[in-house]
């Protein structure tokens, strides 16, 4: 229930007033006898009991009005969201580095949290994640879920199933995959990594040819080199354990500067959690949906009742005190 003119609501300290005013003088507007006792008339009417009534429906009556013109209403609102989204792919590096605490509590937990704060912030867009180590994965295919997508960022590890290593070729060509279908006017993809191209005698495609096919297709691609300090983490491939060259673990700022560059995207630098945050605050900016919201309010009256009561109670009002309690010169 909504109020369109609640200030009426003050005329409610009008009533205290006027049932003062009604007890202070209401005596003196009766006729009076003088007498010896009032024994005779000590008996007891109806219409004695109720001779106050008429002011009673008279208060009512007052107090309905005033609810009317404050003109209660039931409303009902709806709102609406249309517009164009980008279709957007979260391209994730989830090798070993990633476990490293230089950004605490370590760079996979940072980069998860502020990944779902931004698929939060992105109401429209359709978004995906592909994930990649020694080989790339989609984790989650391109959706409008949010529940679902956050869910999987949140279940990654910086040590998953996948292949020992740093794929960014396959990783990005996997990306572009996922956005061959789409129809959006705008493809986005946002690659993080932490580490130069580390590939296994497997891979498949290299990072030149992934930003081939990633131009072929129409594909932004922001980069984002993730880290403060180079990885010391320990791989672990099969039975046998490495120490990683500290070089090779760390960031290859020519390859993903020549991938955002020649795709139309820009490459950041993200060395704790509030630069990873910007980062993310600036390809928001950078990539705008078009977002129309319509709201619908629906409006029913509802101080009809109240003045119809109103209407009643002075009616009776009016009645009993030209019938019942008819007072005679």
């Amino acid at each position: 229930m909504h109020f369109d003119y609640p200030i009426f609501f003050g005329l409610f300290a009008l009533l205290p007033v006027l049932i003062w005013w009604y007890i202070k003088h209401g005596d003196k507007q009766q006729a009076s006898i003088t007498v010896s006792t009032v024994n005779a008339y000590s008996a007891f009417s109806w219409k004695n009991g109720l001779r106050h009534l008429p002011f009673i429906l008279r208060i009512l009556v007052l107090g309905c009005l005033i609810i009317a013109l404050a003109r209660p209403q039931l409303r009902n609102e709806e709102q609406r969201t249309e517009g164009e989204g980008i279709d957007i792919i979260l391209c994730m590096d989830v090798s070993g580095s990633m476990g490293s605490q230089d950004i605490p509590p370590s760079r996979m937990e940072v980069a998860k949290e502020v990944a779902e704060e931004f698929v939060r912030s992105r109401p429209i867009d359709r978004i995906g994640l592909v994930i990649f180590s020694g080989e790339s994965f989609t984790q989650c295919p391109i959706t409008n879920d949010r529940n679902t997508l956050i869910t999987q960022i949140q279940k990654l590890e910086s040590r998953t199933l996948l292949k020992d290593g740093t794929v960014i070729g396959e990783g990005l060509a996997t990306a572009v995959d996922r956005l061959t279908k789409s129809k959006a006017k705008s493809k986005v993809i946002i690659l993080i990594t932490d580490g130069k191209e580390d590939a296994p005698d497997t891979r498949l495609i290299d990072p030149l040819t992934a930003l081939e096919i990633a131009k072929s297709q129409g594909v932004k691609v922001y980069t984002i080199g993730m880290g403060a300090l180079p990885s010391g983490i320990t791989e672990v491939s099969g039975k046998k354990s490495k120490q990683r060259n500290p070089e090779i673990g760390f960031i290859d700022v020519d390859l993903l500067k020549k991938i955002a560059n020649e795709t139309g995207g820009e490459y950041f630098r993200a060395t704790d959690k509030a630069a990873l945050k910007e980062t993310y605050k600036q390809i928001d900016s950078l990539e705008k949906s078009k977002i129309e919201i319509i709201k619908f309010i629906r409006t029913e009256e509802r101080f009809f009742p109240f003045v119809f009561a109103a209407l009643a109670f002075l009616f009776l009002e009016i009645v009993l005190r030209y019938t019942v309690f008819r007072k005679f010169p």
